[in-house]
């Protein structure tokens, strides 16, 4: 996990995922969203800024608005969903690959959803699985979407949790988002990139996908 490119992403460690998780293979939609939003335990409906809804990404969710999604989530369907800590993101995006960007050493093109990624359209969320998806078939683990995790921000990895559990100590009133948005450069969706933003803050970049936890 991490990579010695910036500060934030130093030390590079080894982490050891104990516990098996299912994650989404799409960020969350606003369809989905919307469905929360219909029963009031979605406190906002987000503006999609004339995209579209739908099957893209929702998007201006702020951190405490994604926590409220899971828990009416595992409420409905009386599995345990939750965000994911950072350390599953990372290994869930990199699908066994140990190069910058899942499909290799180069951003190309034609690959994400960002800035100097060769996108057909610029500079906004496209559908939900526009890209081909990564090794464990995930979808936009790069671009479209900053995702929001469950980690506290922390300026590097020096004493982070060695398992996959949540950092839930640090500047928790930031968390960490990851993946990078539609606006990022290539070299802020690489797998190892992040970021972080005040947990009560909506931005038009900012959504999240979801993990179900397994016996």
């Amino acid at each position: 996990m991490g990579s010695s490119d910036t500060p934030y992403e130093k030390p590079e460690h080894l982490i050891s995922i104990r516990k098996p998780f299912a994650i989404g293979r799409r960020e969350v939609t606003f369809a989905e969203w919307d469905l929360c939003a219909d029963t009031g335990t979605c406190k906002v409906r987000p503006e999609d800024h004339g995209w579209g809804r739908g099957d893209r990404p929702v998007i201006n969710v702020s951190w405490e608005d994604a926590k409220l999604f899971v828990a009416w989530l595992s409420q409905k369907t009386g599995q345990k969903y939750r965000l994911p800590s950072e350390a599953e993101w990372e290994y869930a995006a990199r699908a066994g690959t140990k190069t910058p960007f899942w499909w290799g050493r180069e951003a190309g093109a034609g690959h994400a959803q960002c800035d100097g990624c060769g996108s057909p359209i610029k500079q906004q969320v496209v559908p939900a699985g526009s890209f081909r998806p990564n090794g464990f078939g995930l979808y936009d683990t790069s671009g479209n979407a900053a995702e929001w995790v469950e980690d506290c921000w922390n300026d590097s990895y020096r004493n982070a949790p060695k398992d996959a559990s949540p950092w839930t100590s640090g500047d928790c009133r930031l968390r960490v988002l990851r993946g990078g948005n539609f606006l990022s450069k290539a070299s802020d969706v690489r797998s190892s990139a992040r970021f972080r933003y005040d947990i009560d803050v909506r931005y038009y970049a900012n959504g999240f996908r979801v993990v179900r936890e397994l016996p």
